[in-house]
């Protein structure tokens, strides 16, 4: 089986990739996150995958969009929200591209992170697997969260404050502003 793993990070992909090795699935990496801000941050990102491809000798398909403005004008308003419409913009993506590579199957390292919402990326995937007549496989791999965080540090690779929006890079520095105060 060949699927297409949907990398939102270099550190939420380390242990996906280590466990669909395990599990024998070969996959190849999709890099698609218009949804990273500011800029730097998207670069530092972006890096960061690249240097861990090279590592461990990935094979990753890179969809490089900094997508500032399109995000902003899809969430404004409804910034609420925001989080169903990046998982559905990204898994959309990923679900369209595997389809077209002939892979069988797709899923994220989003599922990996204890900080996501699980459930909604779950709907979300089996939503579009119907809608792509593709196999989503939602593998929970927030077992290896720690796993994949120490070999993060071991790697030396980048490691984000925050899940990568604007929005969510207001919350956590606000919450360590009113933390201080």
């Amino acid at each position: 089986m060949k699927v297409l793993l949907h990398i939102c990070c270099a550190n939420c992909a380390l242990y996906p990739v280590k466990n669909l090795q395990k599990r024998g699935i070969d996959f190849v990496g999709l890099w698609y996150n218009p949804n990273i801000h500011p800029f730097t941050e998207y670069r530092m990102r972006l890096e960061a995958l690249k240097e861990l491809q090279d590592a461990w000798r990935l094979e990753i398909e890179y969809k490089d969009l900094y997508g500032l403005k399109e995000f902003v004008q899809r969430v404004v308003y409804d910034e609420e929200n925001r989080c169903q419409y990046c998982y559905t913009m990204r898994l959309e993506e990923a679900a369209r591209t595997a389809r077209q590579m002939g892979l069988e199957g797709f899923t994220t390292t989003l599922l990996v992170s204890p900080y996501q919402k699980f459930d909604k990326i779950i709907e979300t995937g089996y939503m579009l697997q119907e809608r792509y007549d593709i196999e989503f496989m939602g593998i929970d791999f927030r077992e290896g969260w720690k796993e994949g965080v120490a070999i993060s540090r071991e790697l030396g690779l980048y490691r984000q404050k925050y899940c990568g929006c604007i929005y969510s890079e207001m919350e956590r520095y606000s919450r360590k502003k009113s933390r201080k105060q």
